[in-house]
């Protein structure tokens, strides 16, 4: 069955023209410890990449094309992280405000255009 991430082959998503003297590897400091913290997690023996790239995978469609690279990155370890027991749904959900406590505009049209 194909997921909303498999889009290869298709059309219809514009061109992707990465300029790499101009894009930076993040756009905000929360996106850097986003993957900080995923990097961190997988090190550790949390979760391991498969078990990643499934859960960006299985981020509902509606929401997996509204999200930003790293808003599918944020939600992906948000959910093994509750799947693993280490994140209870009944806790303040601290991960979710990281965008928002280091000023970060959300899913911006320049992220989607350069990380699909």
């Amino acid at each position: 069955m194909s997921r909303v991430n498999d889009v290869g082959g298709q059309q219809g998503f514009g061109t992707i023209t990465p300029d790499p003297d101009e894009a930076p590897a993040f756009h905000a400091d929360w996106q850097a410890r986003v993957f900080a913290l995923n990097s961190v997690l997988i090190r550790r023996g949390v979760y391991n990449l498969d078990e990643f790239r499934d859960a960006v995978e299985r981020v509902p469609p509606r929401d997996y094309l509204a999200a930003s690279y790293y808003e599918r990155w944020l939600t992906a370890v948000k959910t093994l992280l509750r799947e693993k027991g280490a994140l209870e749904d009944t806790e303040p959900d601290e991960l979710t405000e990281l965008p928002e406590r280091f000023g970060a505009e959300t899913s911006t049209d320049t992220e989607r255009d350069e990380h699909g």
